[in-house]
């Protein structure tokens, strides 16, 4: 068994046809059966299920696509590797929360493609356990999530903290006035958002009964707000400006339910790239971690 046999299994799990896997791979059917059956005969084992649609991986041959997928990574860590001369460069793919975009991104994004015009950034905006799972499997890079995760396949780093504010309609003027509304609706992202789940426990915490309103993006949520749909949750800084010109009611929490911490994941086992280096670099450098180190440092 060899990475071109590897490569024939992928496709041909990936297309469910020995006949259009072998096109794509530009080989003819009879290789790639040929390939296929000699490495069945190999291992011992069936590694595709025939029928007259086509094929489709068994048990067996789903255990070793995913070793395939580990091999296929590593080997593109070590072209990645072998290239590398310390400067930052080629494509980096960056995960964010939408709240961490909307208050961290513009300048750290700004800054970076000032320095470094050569790296391709890419940025992904998704939920915490959405951006943990790409990066888990490779699609991207690295990624700023809710923190704390304990994933034994990535590393994570506290970058920044957060003050989470209970956000809701001007007609909404008391925390406890929440308890007296009727049909209360909580303005939030996908399931997965860490926010979302925060603000759940918060309500079921004070058996105040409610739905849920699934929104993908932070515009539409604000929107909603400030249009007295509902209620959510939000980074403070996220929205002050709407607090200042009285849009909206700000609604303080306990630190215990407020403060959250923004962390970096990525694979503890790949190879970290000059452009990712230099990301993370940039990053600790505006992080509220690295100035309350400094503010403590001046104190002693």
């Amino acid at each position: 068994m060899d990475a071109d046999d590897l490569r024939i299994v992928e496709a041909v799990a990936r297309i469910g046809s020995m006949n259009r896997a072998a096109a794509e791979l530009n080989m003819v059917q009879s290789n790639v059966t040929a390939r296929v059956r000699l490495l069945e005969e190999e291992l011992g084992v069936q590694l595709f299920v025939r029928h007259s649609r086509g094929v489709e991986p068994s048990e067996a041959g789903l255990r070793l696509l995913s070793y395939g997928e580990q091999i296929h990574s590593l080997f593109q860590q070590a072209i990645t590797a072998v290239k590398e001369d310390g400067t930052p460069k080629g494509k980096l793919s960056i995960g964010m929360m939408e709240t961490t975009a909307g208050l961290r991104l513009p300048a750290l994004v700004a800054q970076y493609a000032q320095e470094y015009p050569r790296v391709e950034l890419a940025i992904m905006t998704g939920t915490t356990s959405s951006l943990i799972q790409q990066v888990a499997e490779n699609e991207l890079d690295g990624a700023f999530v809710a923190g704390p995760i304990h994933h034994q396949e990535l590393s994570e780093e506290p970058l920044f903290f957060e003050d989470l504010v209970l956000v809701s309609s001007l007609s909404i003027r008391k925390f406890d006035d929440l308890a007296k509304v009727e049909n209360l609706k909580a303005i939030v992202f996908r399931q997965g958002c860490s926010y979302r789940q925060r603000l759940s426990s918060i309500l079921d915490g004070l058996d105040i009964r409610h739905t849920v309103m699934e929104f993908s993006s932070l515009d539409a949520i604000i929107t909603c707000i400030t249009a007295g749909v509902g209620i959510t949750l939000l980074p403070k800084t996220l929205v002050e400006r709407l607090w200042v010109d009285q849009s909206v009611t700000v609604h303080e929490l306990p630190a215990d339910q407020a403060r959250v911490e923004t962390v970096f994941v990525r694979r503890h086992d790949h190879y970290p790239t000059s452009a990712l280096n230099a990301f993370l670099r940039m990053s600790r450098e505006i992080s509220d971690v690295a100035i309350l180190d400094r503010q403590l440092q001046a104190i002693d």
